[in-house]
C-alpha cells in the first residue's frame, strides 16, 4: 500500500510568468469593468464645464481631479479609454483579416505571384507606420472612422509575412501532399486545411496588434489628427494637460499616461503568455 506523504510549508512560489499572466488578467478585467460600469454609475457629464472648479487635485468627488476647465478626469480618461480599445479591437480585426488574405494567397499561390505580393509588402513595411497614418488622416475630416482605417492599413504588414510563412510551413506537411495526390484544387486545400492552420497565428496577431493600435491612436490623437477636439481621447487629454504640468498640476498629465500604458502592457502580457503557449520554444516578445 502506498504511504501518504504530507508535506508541511508555504506552497512552492509560482513563476514570474504565472503572476505576469495573473497580474495582465486582472487589469484587463478592471479596464472592462471601468469601461462598462463607470459611466452609468456616474452622476456628472464628462462635457460638463465648471470654471469654478477647474484643476482641482485628486479628491472624494473627483478621484483623479479635474482638468483646466473643470471637467471630471476619470470620467474623461474612461471614454478617452472606451474610444481607444474601439479604435484598437477594429483596426486589428480590419487588419488581421487584410494580413491573412494577403499572406494566404501569397502562400498558397507562390511563384510571381507571391514575389510581387511580398515585394508590395516590402515597400508598404519601409514607410513608418506614423508617417503613412498621418498621410491617410489628413485626408479626412477628424474622427473615429478615419483612424481606424489610418491603423489597420498601416498594421497588416506584419500579419501578411506571418500567415505566409506559416502556409509555406503547412505546405510541407504530409496531410497536404495527400491532398494534392487525391485531386484536390489548390482553393480546396487553402480553405479546408492551409486557412485552419494559421488562424491560430492570425488570432495572436490581432490580439498583439490592439496595443500597438491604440498607442498608434493616441500619438495621432496627440498631434491633433485624431478625433476632434471636444471628444474624449487619450492623446488629446495628454496633448491639452502640457499647459497645467507646467503649472505645476500633474494629475492631468498623469492619469492619461496611465490609462495608455496600463491596458496596452496588460493586453500585451496576456498576448505573449499566449504565443508562448502557442509556441513554447520560443521565448514571448511584447510586440508594442
Amino acid at each position: 500500500m502506498a504511504e501518504l506523504t504530507w508535506r508541511w510549508g508555504p506552497p512552492p512560489p509560482r513563476s514570474p510568468a504565472a503572476w505576469r499572466v495573473r497580474t495582465s488578467a486582472v487589469l484587463v478585467v478592471a479596464v472592462g469593468l471601468a469601461v462598462l460600469v463607470v459611466p452609468p454609475l456616474a452622476h456628472l457629464d464628462e462635457q460638463a464645464v465648471d470654471l469654478a472648479a477647474k484643476l482641482q487635485p485628486p479628491s472624494r468627488e473627483h478621484p483623479f481631479g479635474t482638468d483646466d476647465v473643470g471637467r471630471d478626469l476619470l470620467l474623461r480618461c474612461v471614454y478617452g479609454l472606451r474610444v481607444s480599445l474601439l479604435v484598437g479591437v477594429v483596426a486589428a480585426v480590419v487588419a488581421t483579416v487584410i494580413g491573412t488574405a494577403v499572406g494566404a494567397l501569397a502562400g498558397t499561390v507562390g511563384g510571381w505571384t507571391d514575389r510581387v505580393v511580398m515585394r508590395l509588402v516590402d515597400v508598404f513595411s519601409s514607410v513608418p507606420h506614423l508617417l503613412l497614418g498621418i498621410f491617410i488622416v489628413a485626408m479626412f475630416r477628424p474622427g473615429v472612422w478615419p483612424v481606424v482605417v489610418s491603423v489597420a492599413l498601416t498594421h497588416w504588414l506584419s500579419t501578411a509575412r506571418i500567415v505566409r510563412a506559416e502556409v509555406l510551413s503547412l505546405r510541407s506537411r504530409p496531410y497536404i501532399d495527400a491532398a494534392v495526390s487525391g485531386g484536390s484544387s489548390r482553393w480546396r486545400i487553402a480553405v479546408r486545411h492551409l486557412l485552419p492552420g494559421v488562424l491560430p497565428q492570425a488570432a495572436l496577431a490581432a490580439v498583439l496588434m490592439v496595443p500597438h493600435a491604440i498607442w498608434h491612436e493616441s500619438a495621432l490623437s496627440f498631434l491633433g489628427l485624431g478625433l476632434p477636439a471636444h471628444q474624449a481621447s487619450l492623446g488629446t487629454l495628454v496633448q491639452s494637460a502640457r499647459g497645467s504640468l507646467l503649472a505645476g498640476s500633474w494629475w492631468p498629465t498623469l492619469f492619461p499616461g496611465l490609462f495608455i500604458i496600463v491596458p496596452t502592457l496588460a493586453i500585451a502580457g496576456l498576448a505573449g503568455a499566449w504565443r508562448e503557449h502557442l509556441n513554447p520554444r520560443r521565448r514571448s516578445e511584447l510586440m508594442l
